[in-house]
């Protein structure tokens, strides 16, 4: 929603006074008698998210003020943009480098709607409220943001009819071609061929044949960074199939891969100065006479065995031969993002992704990152003593809990299986989805997390590069 934007000034944009409730109090007193008296008439102090439309002499729009924070995030300019008329607008007054970014990305996430499928006659004839970029954003990086998780959210709100395997591994060699990436596509039998017997076991059942897509970027001398995404493009619970309320946002099931492919996208816009690799496992987990079954044992790309608890649980079992490989080039740090329990949703609600990690700095670093751009994460621990659980009688381990408490911790500890012991993994469980709108926040496919860990990297390898300098 870049075009919700504009680097032109005319003609002349209506003024948007964003303050905080000390800051408005001041400002008020210096504002004519008519703008005080229709602030006071309509009860507006400044607080947060309220939206002020101060009229003219003429019954002309002539300002706006809003409530914001004291220290303001994208959500709080975001508020502004469905309470104004079409127009252009403009903040007035200075705002740090921070909170010119928060702006505009707010107001570029407010102004994102997905219609594909609606008619030109059906969509909004609402004229745009347009921004002009606040003085001081980074219009680049803002930019590339916007983009990212844009196009994220176009990939989980598209129907899987529109969004199988081929479509979303489309949309992740389109990325490689944007940044000259290089890529590899391996499908159907050809799995087999390359020992990936578990991402072709869950997707042998479909039509649309499983892939797994491997794109590589940057500098080869640079730090290894692999992205690893689960892109189930539908889940229907496979032999043991889901319900129809379960069923019914299972096309967000790849919500992981769209957040991985937003995230590689950051990166490689931003040059980050890593050797970047892209690993996403696509399946569709499917229903017919030659789908896998529970109680069969498959052996994964590692060579360990599992037995099938539950073919529903199929996330965890594409991720693990993508981790596998992952982990055979002895990376920096490996990162996955799945749509991965329902245990995660029960835990922590659905607008707050899990994170679990094997390195405690790596954990830190990411929850104080999603703290400061207002995008959170919150810690889960890798608890040794619940891999009992996983225990199988007959295979090397199971891919469902022996028993249904702690699913989210079982599911993490599955996908450390198939990691070295002394890795630094990251796994982020993501609802995905917007249950309800919220200024920025529409209801539908959404990007969590992603920002954050963008954040913490690039303080991680940023740091890195002025270590290796000063040496």
């Amino acid at each position: 929603m870049v075009d919700s934007l504009t680097t032109r000034d005319k003609p002349p944009a209506t003024p948007i006074y964003a303050l905080g409730r000390a800051a408005f109090a001041k400002w008020i007193k210096k504002r004519p008698a008519a703008t005080r008296n229709w602030l006071e008439a309509t009860g507006f102090t400044g607080e947060r998210g309220k939206v002020a439309l101060v009229p003219s002499r003429d019954g002309k729009l002539a300002e706006v003020v809003l409530g914001i924070g004291d220290h303001p995030d994208p959500w709080d300019f975001a508020a502004c943009v469905s309470k104004v008329p079409g127009g252009r607008y403009r903040i007035d007054g200075a705002l740090g480098a921070e909170q010119a970014n928060n702006a505009a990305l707010g107001w570029a996430l407010a102004s994102y709607s997905f219609d594909r499928y609606k008619n030109p006659d059906k969509k909004s004839a609402k004229k745009p409220a347009v921004l002009v970029w606040p003085t001081g954003a980074d219009v680049a990086a803002t930019s590339r943001a916007i983009a990212a998780l844009c196009t994220g959210r176009d990939l989980v709100n598209t129907p899987a009819s529109d969004m199988g395997p081929a479509e979303l591994a489309q949309a992740a060699i389109e990325l490689a071609k944007q940044f000259d990436a290089t890529f590899e596509v391996t499908i159907g039998e050809g799995l087999l061929a390359n020992n990936y017997p578990m991402i072709h076991a869950v997707g042998r059942a479909s039509t649309r044949a499983p892939r797994l897509v491997d794109l590589r970027w940057g500098d080869a001398n640079a730090p290894r960074l692999t992205l690893v995404g689960k892109g189930v493009c539908f889940d229907s619970g496979g032999l043991d199939l889901k319900g129809a309320a379960g069923m019914r946002l299972m096309k967000k099931d790849m919500g992981g891969a769209a957040s991985v492919i937003a995230l590689a996208h950051l990166i490689m816009g931003a040059r980050l100065p890593v050797r970047l690799r892209v690993l996403l496992p696509i399946v569709e987990n499917s229903v017919a006479g030659n789908a896998y079954r529970p109680g069969d044992v498959i052996r994964t790309r590692k060579g360990t065995t599992v037995e099938i608890g539950n073919t529903d649980a199929e996330g965890r079992l594409i991720l693990c031969d993508a981790l596998t490989e992952a982990e055979a080039e002895d990376p920096d740090l490996i990162i996955d993002f799945a749509t991965l329990t329902g245990a995660a949703r029960v835990a922590l609600g659905t607008d707050l992704p899990a994170l679990f990690s094997t390195d405690d700095a790596v954990r830190d670093s990411f929850v104080a990152a999603g703290n400061a751009c207002a995008d959170p994460l919150w810690a889960l621990p890798l608890f040794a003593a619940y891999r009992r659980h996983l225990d199988s009688p007959i295979a090397d381990l199971n891919n469902v809990g022996s028993v249904s408490e702690g699913g989210a911790i079982t599911a993490a500890l599955f996908l450390r299986e198939f990691v070295g012991p002394r890795r630094r993994f990251v796994h982020i469980d993501t609802m995905a989805w917007n249950v309800s709108s919220k200024p920025g926040r529409p209801a539908g496919g959404e990007i969590l997390g992603v920002r954050a860990v963008f954040a913490a990297l690039q303080s991680r390898y940023a740091a890195r590069v002025s270590e290796a300098k000063r040496s």
